[in-house]
């Protein structure tokens, strides 16, 4: 089961959007301190290939979250809200 969403990109910048989906599935959302993560990656895979860094665990260590939204919303609402979301999927798959 999901404990809590990892978010990066240029989504977290929306605030609201990251409090709306910690809201909907009922979870933290903890976006990471730095935006652009993926090059990150790429950085790390780099460093391991290199041996700058011997073990995942080392980069593990590494790592810094930003800011966590945790859930707010009534559940009346989230219901709602997704009894929508089902409806207009509906209405997609129909099209």
């Amino acid at each position: 089961p999901l404990q809590e969403l990892r978010v990066d990109g240029g989504p977290t910048r929306n605030s609201f959007l990251m409090q709306f989906q910690s809201d909907v599935l009922n979870r933290p959302v903890v976006s990471s301190e730095i935006e652009e993560i993926s090059a990150l990656g790429a950085t790390f895979l780099a460093g391991l290939a290199t041996q700058v860094w011997q073990y995942t665990d080392e980069i593990s260590a590494l790592k810094k979250a930003g800011t966590t939204y945790n859930p707010a919303m009534e559940e009346a609402t989230v219901k709602r809200l997704n009894a929508g979301w089902q409806k207009a999927v509906q209405r997609a798959r129909l099209t």
